[in-house]
């Protein structure tokens, strides 16, 4: 059999899930509520005393939710999947064909180098809740992180950026990459402290404490001008939004801008007047770039109930592009992050893994439960038909290349998503493009286009 297998990772205090059980058999903790119809007058201290028998409800259910959590996905396990050696391997647009032992590698300092961000528990009480932890329900907030973070990577890091820490001891660095000077050591090392630096500066952004701007508790607090809260399943398409406004919310991102597609469709010179610096600015800043750097999601759904298997060529052909940060979505109410494929199967990064919450403001934390070292695969056909695919475009130029190979990687009688000349507005839309020859916002399979699709529709796809 023509396969290796990279060496798995045996995860202490944690289980990655295949399986998210059904949400009609979950319990969540009870939300404090008042009470309806006529009840028979009270006096201050019963009122008190039924308010603090509710409270200690509510703590006790907290505790027994957290309690069958930890069981839950709290397991050991050792994870070990395949891969064909003689089929390459695609990660964000770099091709690995793992029939050697130095690509082996390449390919296991690629993977490893994501930022992996998964379910935590004992995290500050959610706002408004009785939530310390995300198991079970927020999935889709941690696969939208990781698409963001992978965006922050790339513009803050160089392309080919790998986490130090990942390197084996043996194979800490190619002979042919090695300093062959002291002076030349010295930059190196500087180099590379410097871009820790910034690596550890991007992981404390998505901290599950309160102040973090791309935290769960900003993501959540965000969602609620969405009609969303903790405990709820967030879409694809809502959770795109909510990186737009965390983004737009912050200071900590400097020269970066997010776009969320409207109807499938990319209006060209709203990110234009997104990004172009010299529309927007009534004195020129010598010290700040005329075009923002963008991250542009597109929320599309490929497919009815199920992915259109014509739609799967498509896909490979994003992950192939440089400019592809990757792809949330996942199985049905079971959110995944893809990253690459190999032949007919995905490859993915998988945040149903519930880890003890890390003090991100503790001077040199560790960044090792940010980092996953177990590749996992899925086939294309188990792949739910609703997702959020992100590229990033540095500049403008980089813009155009995007849009260029967007379309050429999606030619298709009913294309994935489109890029139109002008503005949304210059089409009377205020909210969703409907009354052009884009495509429609629900893509459906050649052949089935008369057929209505309900299946979540309206949580899937709430353009905000």
């Amino acid at each position: 059999m023509n396969s290796v297998s990279p060496s798995a990772a045996q995860y202490v205090g944690g289980v990655m899930q295949d399986e998210l059980v059904d949400r009609g058999r979950q319990q969540q903790p009870m939300e404090r509520q008042g009470s309806f119809g006529v009840r028979p007058p009270q006096t201050q201290g019963a009122s008190r005393e039924a308010a603090g028998e509710l409270d200690e409800m509510d703590k006790l259910k907290a505790k027994l939710m957290s309690a069958w959590n930890n069981v839950k996905y709290g397991w050991t396990v050792k994870s070990k999947t395949s891969f064909n050696k003689m089929s390459p391997v695609t990660v964000l647009g770099h091709s690995y064909l793992l029939n050697s032992e130095d690509e082996v590698e390449r390919f296991r300092l690629a993977f490893v180098s994501r930022i992996w961000l998964t379910y935590r528990r004992e995290f500050p009480q959610l706002e408004g809740s009785t939530w310390t932890t995300d198991c079970g329900w927020g999935c889709m907030l941690r696969s939208g992180q990781m698409l963001l973070a992978q965006g922050l990577l790339v513009h803050l890091m160089p392309r080919d950026w790998v986490w130090p820490e990942c390197h084996t001891p043996e194979k800490s660095l190619p002979s042919s990459q090695a300093p062959r000077c002291s002076q030349k050591k010295r930059v190196y090392e500087s180099t590379k402290d410097r871009q820790e630096h910034i690596h550890s500066r991007l992981v404390t952004w998505f901290g599950d404490q309160p102040p973090a701007p791309f935290g769960v508790h900003q993501l959540v607090d965000i969602g609620k001008g969405s009609g969303k809260k903790a405990g709820d399943w967030y879409g694809p398409s809502v959770v795109a939004h909510i990186l737009r406004k965390a983004v737009d919310k912050t200071s900590v991102v400097t020269n970066l801008a997010v776009y969320v597609a409207q109807d499938c469709t990319v209006y060209k010179e709203d990110v234009v007047h997104l990004c172009d610096r010299s529309l927007n600015q009534t004195s020129s800043d010598p010290s700040s770039q005329d075009w923002k750097s963008v991250i542009i999601l597109v929320p599309v759904r490929l497919g009815g109930e199920a992915l259109n298997p014509s739609y799967i060529d498509c896909v490979k052909n994003f992950l192939k592009l440089e400019c592809c940060i990757g792809i949330i979505g996942g199985k049905p109410k079971h959110s995944l992050y893809f990253i690459g494929f190999q032949d007919e199967q995905l490859l993915y990064l998988d945040p149903h893994y519930c880890q003890p919450v890390v003090d991100v403001s503790q001077v040199n934390f560790s960044l090792e439960s940010f980092h996953c070292s177990s590749p996992k695969k899925m086939p294309f056909n188990r792949m739910d038909p609703s997702c959020t695919i992100g590229f990033y475009a540095k500049n403008k130029k980089d813009f155009e290349s995007l849009c260029s190979a967007a379309l050429s990687s999606s030619k298709e009688k009913y294309p994935v998503f489109t890029f139109v000349e002008g503005h949304s507005q210059d089409y009377g839309l205020e909210g969703h493009s409907s009354n052009h020859s884009g495509p429609p916002a629900h893509i459906l399979p050649p052949g089935r286009l008369g057929r209505s699709n309900n299946r979540r529709s309206s949580e899937e796809f709430v353009f905000l």
